[in-house]
């Protein structure tokens, strides 16, 4: 049997075996004993409503997870991604239009799989606690401006790495690489500006209280705000969240209406503190290094594996073809790609101890932070005891309960 079909499905079957063995001890370390850390916050039943969201979630990923995987095996197989391109082929578009028209074939077929699990999350298990505002004309529309996205955006890029890898001779994975990075960074600044107001209405904090502290704090710490937000969050959930958006002079911080409505001002600010701690201690371009040296290191990769006989032959392929490397590439790199979010995540939870550190010293009041952590936790239902494995693996902020104990070491 060709080898790097087996290697492919035993990479598939392993991530899948993992996924499963990972949940289950996930489940197995929810407690009953609501951590006495929380009992000002939670009572019993919201503590059981949390684990019984911690259930209901990891056992429907399971149930998406199994018939992916299968869907995915039987696809690889049976020749699928043959089919696929033997049907574009007779298009005659030439090798960048054919490749555009292939990447986007899969990617159609792989959004339609998933589409039926995504309606189950949002309509059926958000909405079964309380979290569910999305209606289906939302929920619709944003897939197709998600879609027309990807065309404007993913089409011009896609074009790119398949003229430079196709013309551009051993040096074409510089080339990706260098242009792959040059695009992240003008979406970067696109985005806050022409790409999130698609999806959100975004408008200017009222004057009042919460602004002038916010204002205060940040002229404190000589921290440059272009403007302070909130964002209509609440037409899809009832989930809380803020986040910091743009690069210098242009940077704005945005909090979500579900959070004005549940957290206090002082609060808020020791929520903006943290998210300017990212920007003091250098995370936010720390990541950004990292990911940029991870896209080199798989575009190099990428560039070794291009147009390999075996790998096509594993697929059942007729013709070779770069487009169609892409994507056979992506199955190789999956166990580094792991390895790597291990890392990646490892040092996220270093900058969140940080940032939370930065906030509590510059606010000069640990407490106003970890009121604000128990609340986003109890109004997000998140899993207060997770398993070891599952932070290790998935997590890219660290338990709340450890980022509260280490605050109240600070205290």
């Amino acid at each position: 049997m060709n080898f790097w079909l087996l290697f492919i499905v035993a990479v598939i079957v392993i991530s899948f075996l993992l996924d499963i063995v990972i949940s289950l001890l996930n489940l197995k370390a929810l407690s009953p004993d609501l951590p006495d850390e929380f009992s000002d916050i939670y009572d019993q039943d919201k503590y059981q409503q949390s684990q019984a969201y911690t259930k209901v979630q990891t056992k429907f990923s399971l149930v998406e997870n199994s018939i992916t995987t299968a869907i995915t095996v039987i696809f690889l197989v049976s020749g699928g991604f043959n089919l696929v391109d033997l049907f574009i082929r007779d298009f005659n578009l030439g090798t960048i239009g054919s490749g555009i028209l292939y990447a986007g074939a899969i990617t159609l077929l792989s959004f339609l799989v998933g589409l039926p699990f995504s309606i189950y999350s949002t309509f059926k298990i958000e909405a079964q606690f309380g979290f569910n505002r999305t209606t289906a004309r939302i929920f619709f529309t944003d897939i197709i401006k998600s879609l027309l996205l990807s065309i404007l955006l993913g089409v011009p890029i896609l074009a790119a790495i398949l003229w430079f890898f196709e013309y551009s001779g051993s040096y074409g994975w510089l080339l990706c690489w260098a242009g792959t990075v040059a695009f992240c960074f003008i979406i970067q600044f696109l985005a806050p500006v022409l790409i999130m107001p698609l999806f959100n209405k975004f408008t200017p904090l009222e004057k009042g209280s919460l602004k002038e502290k916010i204002l205060s704090y940040a002229k404190r710490e000589t921290f440059k705000i272009s403007g302070i937000f909130t964002m209509d969050g609440s037409k899809r959930s009832t989930k809380l969240n803020a986040f910091f958006t743009g690069f210098g002079r242009f940077r704005k911080i945005v909090f979500f209406d579900t959070m004005l409505e549940k957290v206090e001002d002082e609060e808020l600010v020791s929520v903006l503190a943290h998210e300017m701690g990212h920007f003091k201690k250098k995370h936010i371009w720390k990541m950004m290094a990292s990911s940029i040296l991870q896209t080199g290191l798989m575009f190099y990769l990428l560039s070794l594996f291009l147009n390999n006989p075996g790998l096509f032959e594993a697929f059942k392929m007729e013709y070779i073809s770069i487009y169609a490397s892409l994507f056979f590439f992506a199955f190789i790199y999956a166990p580094l790609s792991i390895l790597l979010s291990i890392l990646f995540n490892c040092l996220s939870r270093a900058h969140e101890f940080e940032a939370d550190r930065y906030a509590a010293q510059t606010t000069g009041n640990p407490d106003q932070l970890i009121q604000s952590l128990k609340k986003l936790s109890l109004a997000n239902l998140s899993n207060l005891t997770p398993h070891p494995a599952m932070v290790v693996l998935n997590y890219s902020h660290p338990p709340v309960l450890e980022r509260i104990n280490a605050l109240r070491k600070l205290g």
